[in-house]
């Protein structure tokens, strides 16, 4: 099939169609239908492995700090925490300065948003409309950061034939001239790749060339159960110029609910950023700053996490095996299984929800329609393995019966 990857989406394609929230036509598509079984959920991304134990007393100690409106830039413990995490955690060319090269997040997603903004004006003037680049299944983020921001939205598609990461050989260089930012996850949402050090490499020297930011999305990270995946951070120059990674407690500490991370990287950038951001994003409170010092100081709770994942992925290898083209991720706690023999994404959603009470998302709902018409996550269906070890085994042992 012939797909250029470098073109901007079809132009009649719907806007309000292809940019709502995934979980939003999840629910219509099973709105007619009730759970054969009782329900597990593998649909949402969020993790159910117990707190830490620090959270709550971490709180109660800065309960009264509710009362003050925090700072943009984030308090200074809470920036000296994350830069001494990533150079503990990554193999960094210099240490990271958490003056200058660390911002506070209410969550990585409101930063991913807010970054396209700022990468616009921080890049100058493109070679033609501004180009904003991603891998295609890809968080609805980039993509919404892209249009609002006013440049076009071009997606890479990524599929098993190229590792399901972007291919950049395939990206033409009057798109590379117009590119402002190249959003990238590494592990990859939703299919669990990591990108090679000579990937990052590559994708940092085109950033180099064109004048580009690579917007280097781990919030997955710490979530594996074979090698650690890397950073971006870590092919960038001493000045990290052009590079700006994402991070997020989410994940890592099981806690979703606190919307808690950073940007780190291009300093540059990030002061730019910092203005947009003291004048438009959502603040984080001070209390849940330091629940993230004591979060990036503890690496027990982090262990702990990965081994929980690591039992659920080995009842995986056992339960699915060589069905479906799974395949263990690299990294990240989604299963992407190809579903297209067993009649496609949506009719298998329904099926699952319908006969066996367990809950997936189309893969067609994570991805986009290329210029050709082709949607790379077509056939597919995403896991989140998120849920205790007893009911993650219980669906896959649905998923299968009812599959085959």
């Amino acid at each position: 099939m012939a797909m250029t990857a470098s073109s901007p989406a079809p132009a009649g394609a719907s806007h309000s169609e292809s940019e709502r929230s995934p979980f939003a036509r999840l629910n219509e598509l099973l709105a007619p239908y009730q759970p054969g079984k009782p329900m597990i959920t593998l649909a949402v991304g969020e993790p159910q492995h117990p707190v830490p134990d620090f959270v709550g007393p971490v709180l109660a100690q800065h309960i009264a700090e509710f009362g003050r409106y925090p700072a943009a830039k984030g308090i200074e413990p809470f920036r000296k925490a994350a830069a001494g995490w990533l150079a503990r955690r990554f193999a960094l060319p210099r240490a990271v300065d958490p003056e200058h090269e660390i911002l506070v997040l209410n969550g990585s997603r409101e930063g991913l948003f807010f970054a396209a903004h700022a990468a616009l004006r921080h890049v100058g003037p493109r070679r033609g409309k501004p180009a904003i680049l991603m891998p295609n299944p890809f968080y609805p983020v980039y993509g919404v950061g892209a249009r609002t921001a006013g440049c076009d939205s071009v997606y890479l598609p990524t599929t098993r034939d190229n590792g399901f990461l972007p291919d950049l050989d395939a990206i033409d260089e009057a798109t590379l001239a117009r590119t402002v930012a190249f959003y990238i996850a590494t592990p990859a949402n939703p299919q669990g790749s990591v990108a090679s050090a000579d990937y990052m490499r590559k994708l940092v020297r085109l950033a180099d060339r064109f004048g580009f930011l690579i917007f280097s999305d781990e919030c997955y990270s710490e979530i594996y159960t074979k090698a650690a995946p890397g950073s971006m951070l870590e092919h960038a120059g001493p000045d990290y110029t052009n590079v700006v990674a994402f991070q997020s407690l989410s994940k890592r500490s099981n806690v979703p609910g606190m919307r808690i991370g950073f940007a780190a990287g291009d300093r540059k950038f990030l002061a730019a950023f910092h203005e947009l951001r003291n004048v438009a994003a959502p603040q984080v409170p001070v209390p849940l700053q330091h629940v993230a010092v004591a979060a990036y100081a503890d690496e027990d709770h982090v262990e702990e996490n990965r081994r929980l994942y690591r039992a659920k992925f080995d009842l995986a290898d056992q339960i699915i095996g060589n069905r479906y083209g799974y395949r263990r991720p690299d990294g990240g706690f989604c299963v992407w299984l190809d579903v297209t023999e067993r009649g496609g994404d949506e009719e298998v959603t329904v099926r699952l929800y319908r006969d066996a009470g367990v809950r997936v998302v189309p893969g067609s709902y994570l991805a986009r329609l290329q210029p050709d018409g082709f949607n790379p996550g077509v056939g597919y269906i995403r896991l989140a393995l998120v849920a205790d070890a007893a009911s993650t085994g219980e669906a896959l042992h649905r998923l299968v019966e009812t599959l085959g």
